[in-house]
């Protein structure tokens, strides 16, 4: 089977959309409609953590007031791609939305602090430290009672070793429910197990409401 790559040789040798995952139609509007579900609003402003191409963006950008969407990922290619082939030049001009190219959550380079983020198969390709510091490094860059819905694959194995060592775009990591909300208490977050929601390859979602 081929090694899928990370990084621009990775973009280049899947394809944007396929880099991010596939189901772009599919995915792309669940994560539209879940949010909206949850509560977001067009005055609200939402922070996508690890955007990538904008399979989710498209529908947030269009939905949200002018600046009011951020959008953070390591991958820069992704994000030009996404704006250039998925977003189009008139609606980035009209809705103006912000990007940092960072894979260190460096949200303080944000001018604005949101009120909803989210958190797209972000975490299940993710070891727990780095999800712990995406965690801190976000909740000092919020206002308590801002809302973060992270995406994750669920086991019910309680061995770390079943994991990959560190943290790697495609490769598939395992948490149980009672790790996910473990990480909320020592990072500044309620965490809250929300469960099914839809999503084709089973990820669950979590929310953390920031304390």
């Amino acid at each position: 089977m081929m090694e899928k790559l990370e990084g621009d040789a990775g973009v280049e040798q899947l394809g944007h959309r396929e880099y991010v995952g596939g189901l772009w139609d599919e995915m792309g509007k669940l994560q539209f409609d879940f949010m909206v579900s949850r509560g977001l609003k067009p005055e609200h402003v939402m922070l996508d953590i690890a955007c990538g191409a904008l399979r989710g963006g498209v529908h947030f950008i269009r939905y949200l007031q002018p600046g009011h969407y951020l959008g953070m990922d390591k991958e820069s290619q992704l994000i030009e791609r996404g704006l250039e082939h998925e977003l189009g030049p008139e609606s980035q001009a009209e809705k103006q939305p912000a990007f940092v190219i960072s894979g260190q959550f460096e949200f303080s380079k944000f001018d604005k602090k949101p009120d909803y983020c989210l958190a797209q198969s972000l975490f299940s390709h993710l070891v727990p430290d780095d999800m712990r510091f995406c965690l801190r490094q976000l909740r000092a860059h919020v206002n308590p009672g801002c809302r973060f819905y992270v995406t994750f694959l669920q086991t019910r194995l309680k061995l770390l070793k079943r994991n990959p060592g560190s943290s790697h775009d495609h490769d598939a990591f395992y948490y149980t429910k009672a790790e996910m909300l473990g990480l909320g208490p020592d990072t500044g977050w309620q965490a809250n197990y929300i469960g099914d929601w839809n999503h084709p390859r089973r990820q669950k979602m979590m929310e953390y409401v920031a304390i």
